[in-house]
Parts: C-alpha cells; sequence; structure tokens
C-alpha cells in the first residue's frame, strides 16, 4: 500500500455513506456502503482478506467516498451508483432490479395496493423505495388488515361472485362483492395515502392506545399487530434522498468556503435517482462573495453542450439569478428553475451536497496541511487533523466591562475576517470561566447553524476553563468537539485526554502555534477591553454637565468617538451642536 493510500485511510471519517476503490485511470472498480466509512474501508487491508478483496486492492489505486445521513441511505445510493458504473468486482446490484415500492392504484374504481419494482406514469401512488423487501411486504399487509384494501389483480376482483379466503382473514374488506360501499372504501384508501405519507401526528396516539388496550386485555397477538402498525408509521417519516418517486431530473449543489479555497458537490438526480456526482474546487475566492463564485459556477458548469435539468437547487442564491434561470430555459429549450429551498425534502437534499462539499475542502486541506497540524494531532491524540481551530479568551476589569473574543485560524494561519468580539451579558462580577462559557456557547451555536464546526477549541486557561467549555459544547449537543486548554504560567496543556496536563517541549512546534492563538485571542479581547473602557470613561465625562441632556448626549456620542475629537472642536462648533451654556461648562470640565 502506498504511504498516500495509507495517509488517506487515516483520514476516513466515522459517519455512514459509500466508498469507491478507484484504478490508476481513476475508472471505479468497486462501489460499497458502509455505516462507518472509516471501519468498513480499513476492514479491507487486514491480512487475513479473501481472494476477491486481495484482487481489487491489487488494483486499486485510490480511495474515495459519499456521505450520507444513514445506513440505510447508504444502501439506496449504493445500488444506483453500482447500476451507473458497472464496477467489475461489483457482483450483486448490476441488473436493472431495483429496490421494491408500493403501488396504490388510485385509476381504479376500488384501487388495490401492490408489490412494484418500478415507478410508472399509470395513473397510481407510488410510495418508497422500501428496504429490505420485506418491509414492503408487512406494510402491505398492515394495509390489508387495518385499512381493508384489496391486494387481488383487476382481472381478479372484477370476476369475484364471493369473498375469498383474504376476507375470511381479516385481510381485506370484500368490496368486490359489495361487502363495502365505494364511497367508504374511498375513505379508507385516504386514510391509507395519510398513513403512507406519514402524517402521522393525530394517528400514532390513537394507535399507541389500541396497543395498550388490546395488552391489557391479554390480546397480545391483537397488540402485536398495533405495534408493527406504528413500527411502520414511524419508518414513513425516513424517507430516501437519493430516490424519489416523482422521476424529476435535479441537480442539487452544495457549496462551502474557508478562506481563499471553495468547494462544490454536485449530485445529479436523473428519472429520480442520484446516480452520479461530481466535485469541484478553487483557490482563487478571496475576495469574490458566495453569490458570484455560485453564479460563476453554475455559468461555466452548464456552458458546451452540458445537459440540463427542470430544476437546479442551490444551497444560496447566485448573483443574477433570474437571468441565470432565462439563459439556461434558452439553452434547453423549455424552462429551468434555480431553487434555494427552505424546508423539506428538497432542503435535505442540498444539505447533504453541503456537507460533502466540506469533505471536499477536508481533503484537500488534510492534503496540504502544514507538518505541525500533524504533530498538534498527535500530540493530543485527535482522530483527525485540526485545520480548523477557534481560541477563546476574556478580558475585565475587576468584573465590570467583560468582553470576550474568539479567533479563528485554519491550517495553522489566522482567519482574521473570522475574529468575534462580544460583551459578556449574563454574568455578574469577575468570573472569567462563567464568562467563557457564555462566549464558546454562543459562538459554536452560531458555527453549528452554519454547518462550520472547529477541529479544535482552544481554551486561555487550565481545567476549569477547559470544563467550561465542555458543559457549553454539550449544552449544544457538540460534546464530541475536542476542546484542549493552555495555561500561561507553566504552558501546561490540558484536554480530555490529558487531565493531569501535558508538558509538550518548549521547542515544539505544536506548542509554538498553541501559543501564538492564545495570545491572538488573549490579544483580541484585551484590545476590545481597552476600547470598551474609554468608551465607558467618555460617556461618564459627559455626564453632570449643566445643560447637556441625554438627547445632546446621545448626539455627542454618536459623532464623536474620543475626548480628543471633542477637544478639537471651537467653541463656537460645539456650541452650534449642543447649545453656549453646555458648550462652556463642557469645555471648563474639560
Amino acid at each position: 500500500m502506498s504511504a498516500a493510500l495509507k495517509d488517506r485511510l487515516s483520514r476516513l471519517p466515522d459517519k455512514p455513506g459509500i466508498y469507491f476503490f478507484k484504478n490508476g485511470r481513476k475508472e471505479i472498480i468497486y462501489i460499497g456502503k458502509a455505516r462507518s466509512l472509516r471501519d468498513r474501508v480499513r476492514s479491507y487491508f487486514l491480512e487475513n482478506a479473501d481472494q476477491k478483496v486481495k484482487s481489487i486492492l491489487a488494483d486499486t489505486a485510490e480511495v474515495d467516498f459519499i456521505l450520507t445521513g444513514s445506513e440505510k441511505e447508504a444502501a439506496f445510493l449504493e445500488n444506483n451508483y453500482v447500476q451507473r458504473f458497472q464496477p467489475k468486482f461489483n457482483l450483486r446490484l448490476k441488473d436493472d432490479k431495483s429496490f421494491p415500492y408500493l403501488k396504490i392504484s388510485l385509476a381504479d374504481r376500488f384501487p388495490g395496493v401492490f408489490f412494484s419494482r418500478r415507478v410508472e406514469p399509470d395513473g397510481s401512488r407510488t410510495f418508497g423505495p422500501y428496504v429490505p423487501a420485506r418491509q414492503a411486504r408487512r406494510t402491505i399487509r398492515l394495509l390489508n388488515r387495518f385499512f381493508g384494501l384489496r391486494g387481488c389483480q383487476e382481472a381478479v376482483f372484477k370476476n369475484r361472485r364471493r369473498p375469498c379466503l383474504e376476507y375470511d382473514l381479516g385481510y381485506c374488506s370484500a368490496p368486490c362483492v359489495g361487502l363495502m360501499s365505494e364511497k367508504e372504501y374511498r375513505r379508507n384508501v385516504e386514510n391509507a395515502l395519510l398513513f403512507l405519507e406519514g402524517r402521522d401526528k393525530e394517528l400514532l396516539p390513537i394507535l399507541q392506545e389500541k396497543m395498550k388496550e388490546a395488552s391489557g386485555r391479554q390480546e397480545f397477538e391483537q397488540a402485536a399487530l398495533w405495534r408493527d402498525f406504528i413500527r411502520t408509521l414511524k419508518e414513513q417519516r425516513h424517507k430516501p434522498r437519493f430516490i424519489s418517486v416523482g422521476r424529476e431530473d435535479k441537480d442539487i449543489i452544495g457549496f462551502s468556503r474557508q478562506g481563499g479555497e471553495a468547494a462544490i458537490q454536485v449530485f445529479l438526480m436523473r428519472k429520480g435517482k442520484v446516480s452520479d456526482s461530481e466535485e469541484f474546487a478553487f483557490r482563487s475566492a478571496e475576495g469574490r462573495k458566495d453569490g458570484r463564485l455560485l453564479a460563476q459556477f453554475l455559468n461555466d458548469f452548464y456552458s458546451g453542450g452540458r445537459l440540463l435539468p427542470e430544476t437546479v437547487l442551490l444551497p444560496s442564491e447566485p448573483e443574477g439569478l433570474a437571468g441565470l434561470e432565462s439563459e439556461f430555459s434558452r439553452l434547453r429549450g423549455r424552462k429551468v428553475r434555480l431553487l434555494v429551498p427552505e424546508k423539506g425534502g428538497n432542503r435535505s437534499l442540498v444539505e447533504l451536497a453541503v456537507r460533502n462539499a466540506e469533505k471536499v475542502l477536508t481533503r484537500r486541506g488534510e492534503a496540504h496541511a502544514p507538518p505541525v497540524l500533524d504533530e498538534l494531532k498527535s500530540a493530543l491524540g485527535l482522530k483527525s487533523v485540526p485545520l480548523r481551530i477557534e481560541g477563546f479568551d476574556v478580558s475585565n476589569t475587576g468584573g465590570t466591562e467583560t468582553v470576550g473574543s474568539s479567533v479563528s485560524f485554519l491550517n495553522g494561519r489566522p482567519q482574521k475576517d473570522e475574529y468575534r468580539k462580544y460583551r459578556v451579558r449574563t454574568v455578574e462580577g469577575p468570573n472569567d470561566v462563567a464568562s467563557l462559557k457564555e462566549i464558546v456557547g454562543r459562538r459554536l451555536a452560531r458555527l453549528k447553524e452554519e454547518g462550520r464546526l472547529p477541529d479544535l477549541i482552544l481554551m486561555d486557561g487550565g481545567t476549569g476553563q477547559l470544563q467550561a467549555a465542555g458543559e457549553a459544547l454539550a449544552g449544544l449537543d457538540l460534546a464530541g468537539l475536542p476542546v484542549a486548554s493552555l495555561a500561561k504560567k507553566n504552558e501546561i496543556v490540558y484536554s480530555a485526554a490529558h487531565r493531569e496536563g501535558l508538558a509538550l517541549p518548549r521547542t515544539s512546534p505544536a506548542l509554538k502555534l498553541l501559543q501564538h492563538i492564545r495570545d491572538e485571542a488573549h490579544r483580541f479581547a484585551v484590545s476590545f477591553h481597552r476600547k470598551r473602557r474609554a468608551v465607558k470613561s467618555f460617556e461618564s465625562l459627559l455626564d453632570g454637565v449643566p445643560g447637556l441632556g441625554p438627547k445632546k448626549k446621545k448626539a455627542l456620542l454618536a459623532e464623536f468617538k474620543s475626548l480628543e475629537q471633542i477637544k478639537s472642536l471651537s467653541d463656537e462648533e460645539l456650541a452650534r451642536r449642543i447649545g453656549r451654556r453646555p458648550a462652556r461648562s463642557l469645555k471648563e470640565k474639560l
């Protein structure tokens, strides 16, 4: 195994997704799915691998992956990609056999519910896909049982003269012989559709109550049926994002940016299946807004005769959206919509594309990460290279005018446009630990919302500050994020793995980087605190000046930021702003 491939394997995420083994010509030779990409792919490189695995590895020059939301979602995507690329080492999933669907034949007078492998435009409502296949069959039986929907083919249904065995077993309402009216049967169909659409807010409490009642009567078989019904109802909520029964054509675009680098991930959905993707990275993104970068990419991507879909889903609005829509519609010869979805299935698709775009940037950053970050990873026992580090500190004078700062470092370099300063709102008196907890919580809440979590958080201080950060992260469900603190006196590093403290060599580049981040956070907090004190001093000096009321004081503070600026005014200029008597009194006080 090459050193580059071994390094790549060490950086795989512990998340679900699909993985690709590629040969030297970058052709996909094998595709698999995983609950944990890191653990699954590493298992191929064990010494006791079988002959098939050895054959795959003999041809492998590169390993790539796509993140998904769950293992089940990875199974759907694996199926789509195998059918699309036909890798030579994949023996399963190569035919056109698809995951099963459930179909309700609404075009029939008495609609039936059926198992299907295809989505067809025949007037039916189709739901799914389901994995494993038994889930589709179990759902059909539940619909037969609880809604009385028929499961027989139309030809059999039309020729019935008496109820069949399904009716006797309680799996059909026998509309074929008039034992249920068309109106009542249609109402059952509508309720079944609500169930399949996952609209369970009203239905779930009723079903749970029925299950408890049956159990209380010791009718355990009936209670088990209600339990299965509830379980299936909950499963309807988790619909696969990579397959759509609408058979639509969409391009789903994710965008991510870190300083001067940006990346884009495109998922291509054709006839309702995502079965291909492309990724792009840009190095010269500095100084250009996201909207402009996105617009430029769209223009480049769809030029040169590339197939345009009916819909392009975007993470944010590009510059000149209306003009782009008009131009793309002209190129396609039909309407093209550029949408920025705010919720629903389309939004979750875009969010997944954004996560994969972030993966592209992370991979590029790791490939070009300075050696000091690898040293820091080893020293602190981190799972991944800390490409993005956020540093925090607070500053106050005797507990007054408490402020805080966060500084951001990417690839070991400060990102000054990402520095943030805070006025502490919830802490009274000199309590640095509580102040840090507030600041970390506010900063990480914003980063979580934006999907830009750091790889390491560094606190200025010791174990108390470390604990404060941990509590703030726990409150945001981010307890897994690595945190370290650096105490000034002896330059001891504390972390979850080093509760007793870690003394790095004084010449260690990793220690020097941590000191740089700590000192930057301290400098930024102190400079903000000095400004706040100067403003406070300026404000208090204006108090008690005869004739200088709240409105005039507010106007002066809005126009002038320091005493020097006011002192430089002539008597006439100051009198023109606040009146002669207050101006004379203020000049005397100054």
